[in-house]
């Protein structure tokens, strides 16, 4: 009878966590499960694999197979069971039905059972693995989608096509994905059963979208609300005007009040993104000069320099 190193089979330490063992256990269950891996020698592993989890899943189970190893004994090496297990091994072996071995197909090793003796785990089996230990739901999966500010205002459709992590290559999906009107950056939505397979009849795992918003040229974005930087010439600031600006709903005026300052906020109120209550949207004044001035030009600011007592660096007492 040879040695089998069970959390060399697994993938773990053996200092390894119960839960380390078993997300170990669950990633390798889901590529060697023989309704999903068809590859030579994975049903043999898939197996194998079950023997594992059963041994060091219990405490107990595991603690007796910890002692064994601590004598030395190592993967592949030839040892004699245990004298106290000998017995049970050798009633297995005489157990007939039919004139035939009872279910030694359906057994773990005799590696297994010289420790803790036949039908120790009991349950329905499929290659020597107790199959009820499968009927897990999927894991879930997140998935980081960035949709531009016009189809967070508006919604739409997008196609994703994305591979599942710890899934063979060709495990590709593509799916539709409905944005909806007015989402706003953080959002999480959920798509029941497009996450892991589940394992034999169980439900699939979800697929977890984590809404962000892709940057725009044009606007800044805060929850609900909006803001856009809006150039005016240095009249439309003293004087005030109409002028025309862009809004995610399309061009509306906006009032500038006489006197604008560089930096003001204006606000269109219900112009953001269509939340309940929809947001708002703000223009932020930047005064622009014109990048040249004619003679006539330059004469008007000598007229209004001698006709102003302004003082910009008044605040820096100068």
């Amino acid at each position: 009878m040879q040695f089998k190193d069970y959390y060399k089979v697994i993938g773990v330490a053996p200092q390894a966590t119960a839960d380390q063992l078993k997300a170990a256990y669950r990633t390798l269950a889901r590529k060697l499960h023989p309704d999903v891996n068809k590859e030579a020698g994975a049903e043999k592993r898939f197996t194998d694999l079950g023997e594992a989890h059963e041994v060091l899943k219990d405490p107990e189970r595991r603690a007796a197979y910890d002692q064994l190893r601590a004598a030395g004994w190592r993967e592949g090496q030839e040892m004699d069971p245990p004298p106290a297990a000998r017995g049970a091994q050798g009633a297995r072996r005489t157990t007939r039905t039919g004139g035939t071995e009872s279910g030694n197909a359906a057994q773990f090793s005799d590696f297994f059972e010289s420790l803790f003796g036949p039908q120790a785990s009991g349950g329905e089996r499929h290659g020597g693995f107790e199959r009820s230990a499968y009927h897990e739901r999927g894991e879930d999966v997140t998935y980081a989608l960035a949709v531009s500010l016009e189809e967070a205002y508006s919604g739409g459709e997008r196609q994703l096509t994305f591979q599942l992590p710890d899934q063979p290559g060709d495990h590709v999906r593509t799916i539709n994905v409905k944005i909806p009107k007015g989402v706003l950056a953080g959002t999480r939505m959920r798509l029941r059963g497009q996450g892991h397979p589940g394992s034999a009849a169980a439900s699939n795992g979800d697929l977890f979208l984590e809404i962000g918003l892709a940057p725009h040229p044009l606007y800044a974005v805060s929850g609900s609300d909006v803001s856009l930087t809006v150039p005016i010439a240095p009249w439309e600031a003293a004087l005030g005007a109409q002028v025309a600006v862009p809004t995610l709903g399309g061009t509306v005026t906006a009032t500038i009040p006489a006197g604008a300052q560089q930096g003001q906020k204006l606000r269109l109120k219900g112009r953001g993104l269509p939340t309940e209550p929809p947001g708002d949207q703000y223009l932020i004044l930047s005064i622009a000069l014109p990048p040249s001035a004619s003679e006539k030009a330059k004469g008007l600011y000598r007229d209004l320099a001698a006709e102003s007592a302004f003082n910009p660096r008044a605040a820096l007492g100068v």
